[in-house]
């Protein structure tokens, strides 16, 4: 698994599941002992200090449900923004490059990005054109939006911040597909 799986299905992760989740103990206990920042691939100290000092799972369960719960101040789902996709076509894109998918919607904004990194670690010949399309048709078009509302509407500085790493994040990883794009003109 390469840094580019990895920061897709960390930040998938994180907005995919409650804080609560046991199976979420593990990323939790790298980030509150420090060595997720460690191993980030990505310049982003201060942010994952931040991170790292307001990541009690307990504590953000209740900012979880706030955010994202069916009653949320902030739909997680893409079909749910102006100019997000629709959870078909999102499903419909993912069925036809042969990742599973369980009955949940495939338009959330974590799933999208746990998507990407089963894209990246499918390695496929046209596996770059493939994530190229996730991000361009699925997930750019509403994640600024997104991200921008959790931002403002989070009670707890850990989905603050985690909004501010993945912008930047999902930025670079977008660069890095240009430039592995050989039909990229730039």
């Amino acid at each position: 698994m390469n840094e580019f799986s990895i920061l897709c299905r960390i930040l998938g992760s994180l907005f995919n599941r409650q804080p609560q989740d046991p199976l979420l103990v593990p990323l939790f206990n790298l980030l509150q002992s420090g060595k997720l920042q460690q191993q980030w691939p990505l310049e982003q100290d201060e942010l994952l200090t931040r991170l790292q000092q307001n990541s009690n799972p307990q504590q953000l369960a209740q900012d979880y449900q706030a955010l994202f719960a069916a009653d949320g101040s902030v739909s997680p789902y893409g079909s749910q923004w102006p100019n997000g996709p629709e959870e078909a076509a999102v499903r419909a894109f993912l069925h036809s490059r042969g990742m599973p998918l369980s009955d949940a919607p495939a338009d959330h904004f974590g799933v999208l990005l746990l998507a990407a990194s089963w894209l990246e670690d499918q390695s496929q010949e046209d596996e770059v054109q493939a994530q190229i399309t996730l991000f361009d048709d699925y997930l750019l078009p509403w994640c600024g939006a997104f991200l921008g509302k959790v931002e403002a509407h989070a009670t707890s500085a850990f989905y603050r911040t985690l909004a501010a790493i993945s912008r930047e994040a999902i930025q670079a990883m977008r660069d890095e597909l240009a430039e592995m794009d050989d039909t990229d003109p730039a």
